[in-house]
Parts: C-alpha cells; structure tokens; sequence
C-alpha cells in the first residue's frame, strides 16, 4: 500500500466514474503513480443498468477503446448483459421496422438513408459497428483495467478542498490529506474541484425538468408506445413502465423535492393529458438541459475533463462521448508534461483542442431542446426538420454529427488527413494500426518499405514507433504521423523528407535526443 503521505502522487484524479478510470489507465500506460478518489462507497447504482443507462458509442470513443484494447470486453460485456437484451425487446416491442442509426430531439435517422461515400479518409475500422452499452459495464471493464495497471483507487473518499502551491497539490478528501503533483477533477457535473479551483462555469439555465422512471401502470396499455408531444410536454413510452418524459418548467422540479409517487403521477397526466394511475416505482431519476461549459480547462497544476468540464441534457447521449474524448486527449500530453520531454504548449492544446469539440455538444444539445418546445411554432419547425432528416443529405449529416466522425481539431498543416483520426490501415498479416498504439507512443507510418526514415527516427526512440511497412489500402499516402491518441499531425502524398518533418516531431514530442551517428 502506498503511504498516501511521503511522496506525492503524479497524479490525483477526483472521481472514478468511465472518465476518471479511463484517464487513470491512460496515465499507468506512461507509467506514473496515480490516485483516484471516489466519493461513492459503491460504483453499483442500479441506474446505471436501465435502459436509459443505456450510452451509443461515438465513432471516436470506439477508436480510443480499440486503440488502448479494451473495446473486445466491453463488447463481449455487452452481449452477454441483460439491459441489451432489454433493449431489443423494447425495440420488438415498438415494432420498428427500418433500422434507426440514430436520433435528433426524438426525430431517427436511419441507416440506409446515410451516404458514407463521401466522408474523407474512412477505413472499415472497429466503429463500423453501432453499439450502446450500460454505464455499468463500462465503468466495470474500465476499473478493472485501471486496478490491473497499478492505479490506487481509494472509494468513499470525496475530495472537500485542495491547495495549489508551485510544484504540487494538497487535496483534503475524506478527513485526509493526500498529496500529488497534478490534480484533475473527473468528479461529474456538481465537480468540488472545479468549485474548490474558482474556474469559471458558463452556460444557459434549464428550460425543462427531465424524468426517466420505471414505474407500474394500473393499465399498461393507458399510454401508447412510442414518442408524444403534448401541449404541456413530451414522453416516451418504451417497454411497458419505462418512460421517459419532459416538463418544461424551467428545470423546477430537478433534486429539490422528493420523487414520490404522487408526484410522478401528476406530472405524467399533465404531461400526458391521460387520468391514468401509477401502482408503483421501480426506479426514478430527474434530469434537465442545463448546458454550462468551465471557460478554462487548466488553472495551473489542476485539470478538469468530462462533466466536471462540461454539463448538458442526456438527450442525445453526448456525456459520455465527449469525456473520454477528454481524457484520451489529455493523458499523454499530461504524461509528456510530468517526464519533462513535452514541448511548449502541449498541455494547453489540451483546452484548445477539447473546449470547442465540448462548445459545439452543447450547441448540438440546445437545438434539440428548442425543437422539443411545446409551442406551435416549435412543431411546425419539427415537421420541417422531419422532412429534412429523412433525406439522403439529411441523415448524412446528421449522423456525420451524433457518430463523431466529422471531428477534426484545428492543427496547422496543408493536408486534409491533419487534426483527423487516423485511418484503421490494415498491413498485410492482418495487423492493424489500432494495435500499434497500444503502448502509448506516437507513430510514424511509412508505407515505403525501403525505410528511409529509419535511422533518423531513432531520436525519438521512445516517444515514437516508426513501422515502415506496405498497407492493404494506403488511401494514397506515402507516410502519416499520429499522436499516442490516434490523430494525425502530418501526412503527405510524396516520400517524406527529413527537413519537412523534424519540425513537426519536435512540435508534438519534444527536441530529439542527440544523436551519436549523426556529426
């Protein structure tokens, strides 16, 4: 056990939630002393095993959970758990014929309506396959790996407070004091860390109070399945007793009064314009669209990523998505910063890279509440939007934006690959790229199997691989370099030469090691 109290931690991380876990694995992969705090006694809600706990994997969490190896369990988790096997039979139990791939403010789009010819630099890669798991689950496989990779997780510790000073952190948690030198608050949507650091928390107050229930009908068939729009609100009704529904009270009813059956009942008549009577909840949670953003990610030696970062509504299932985001963008820039090898500026790219990816989510999350509006003119603009969603551009587009695959930071770099995730490229035994970045390090593909970069990436020995090797479909590329996080900085067309592309490796891993055979 280490002695909380000698020497400090790399890392602290508040929160052992998906993202908290998963950042902590990232930050074992370079190897450093990591400490994770959770308030919770118990990760087990039984919230999270509902069908609303149900989370659709974007395109680039798929990506960062096949190239860190953990997306096969998660997977294989899934199919055998029992809230998949729930949502197919909510799915019969709606009878939906087409195949949904996707919803905008309750509106589908579906699969064969998308055009992905289109979309630059795709691949067939692990994201290929749609897929929606339980937070329980995923925060299951993730803390497993991140005890099995050496990270202390210490629960029913919830951080109060903290002091920054010049070169560490003291965080008071649970009656203790613990010491690291960097903290990052992962600790969810009413984050003491980013109270406790004065980061600023900006947004657009709630116009709803949200409920998910599992209740028990006197008449299951007192509603109809499916989605309504009410002039007092809006419900869905899945399996019989799961509903989901919106009142648009200004969010007044959210963790301020007690979910009693009374008053669950009342709401669903109002909202429903139905006298039916509820006999029992099973299960009940409220939720709204409060959508607020910290305007800096960084203050110092404390970070913020996922909720703690950014909140928005539920709708849409953006949370998760974009906390993982976080964390894979954040851990080896962090790792690079505490081994001393960083650039200038890669920890601060952090913010410029994550906070307007977080920006446009919660954009996406208001005009989906602003088309849930009980109002006339609102269902006017719904059945415009209806029409358009079902369109070929329509449906492309908007899976384009709930699936992720239209992100790109804004790196500097002529070729349209730059700032991208790079393409899952198959090499001729079958290996593909997902693997190779397993270990953490940068990549230097080199689709010249003649090397000739071979010896002058021995600099980087360690920060990143070179693999010069022949691809099943090299998209036209000569040669791509890729971030520890899968996205690319640089890629060209012609042989890569060593003046072009020095300059770019130090950008992003730091000056070479001198060389011995170079004079």
């Amino acid at each position: 056990m280490h002695n909380h109290h000698s020497t400090p931690y790399d890392v602290i991380i508040a929160g052992a939630g998906a993202v908290g876990l998963f950042l902590a694995c990232e930050l074992r992969l370079f190897g450093l002393s990591v400490l994770v705090l959770e308030q919770a006694e118990d990760s087990h809600s039984p919230l999270k095993r509902l069908p609303f706990g149900m989370r659709g994997l974007s395109v680039p969490t798929f990506e960062a959970l096949h190239r860190r190896g953990l997306l096969d369990e998660i997977v294989a988790a899934t199919n055998t758990n029992d809230a998949a096997k729930q949502t197919e039979a909510s799915a019969h139990w709606m009878q939906e014929p087409r195949r949904a791939a996707g919803h905008f403010a309750g509106i589908p789009f579906y699969l064969d309506d998308i055009d992905t010819s289109n979309w630059l630099f795709r691949l067939p890669g692990p994201a290929d396959t749609s897929m929606a798991v339980t937070l329980e689950v995923f925060e299951t496989a993730v803390a497993r790996r991140a005890s099995a990779m050496g990270a202390t997780i210490l629960r029913g510790v919830g951080v109060d407070g903290y002091l920054a000073s010049g070169d560490e952190v003291t965080v008071h948690a649970g009656g203790e004091v613990f010491r690291g030198r960097w903290l990052i608050g992962c600790d969810g949507g009413r984050s003491q860390v980013r109270k406790a650091g004065g980061f600023e928390f900006l947004g657009t107050d709630p116009e709803f109070t949200g409920y998910s229930i599992d209740a028990v009908l006197a008449d299951p068939h007192a509603l109809q399945p499916g989605r309504h729009y009410t002039p007092t609100g809006m419900y869905t009704y899945a399996r019989p007793g799961v509903i989901a529904m919106a009142e648009f009270d200004g969010g007044a009813c959210h963790r301020n009064q007690p979910l009693t059956l009374a008053h669950i009942q009342a709401v669903l008549r109002r909202v429903s314009g139905t006298d039916l009577t509820l006999t029992d909840i099973r299960l009940a949670t409220t939720w709204t669209d409060r959508a607020y953003q910290a305007t800096a990610y960084r203050r110092g030696r404390v970070l913020l990523a996922g909720d703690a970062a950014h909140i928005h509504s539920p709708l849409g299932g953006q949370g998760l998505n974009l906390g993982i985001g976080d964390a894979i963008n954040l851990g080896w820039k962090l790792a690079a910063t505490i081994r001393k090898d960083a650039p200038a500026g890669l920890l601060d790219s952090y913010h410029h890279e994550r906070h307007p990816v977080g920006a446009r989510v919660l954009d996406w999350s208001r005009a989906q509440v602003a088309l849930m509006r009980p109002t006339p003119s609102t269902r006017a603009l719904e059945a415009i939007i209806r029409d358009l969603i079902a369109t070929r551009d329509g449906a492309t587009y908007f899976a384009e934006r709930v699936w992720g695959v239209s992100l790109r930071y804004d790196l500097a770099g002529e070729h349209p690959l730059t700032g991208r995730s790079v393409p899952d490229f198959e090499f001729e035994d079958g290996m593909k790229i997902g693997h190779l970045l397993r270990n953490g390090q940068g990549l230097l593909l080199d689709f010249n199997p003649a090397a000739p970069l071979r010896t002058w990436m021995k600099r980087w020995q360690g920060r990143v691989g070179y693999v010069a090797a022949t691809v099943k479909n090299n998209l036209g590329l000569s040669a791509v370099l890729v971030r520890p996080d899968g996205f690319v900085v640089w890629a060209s067309e012609t042989s890569p030469d060593v003046e072009e592309i020095t300059p770019i490796l130090a950008q992003w891993f730091g000056e070479p090691k001198a060389s011995s055979d170079h004079p």
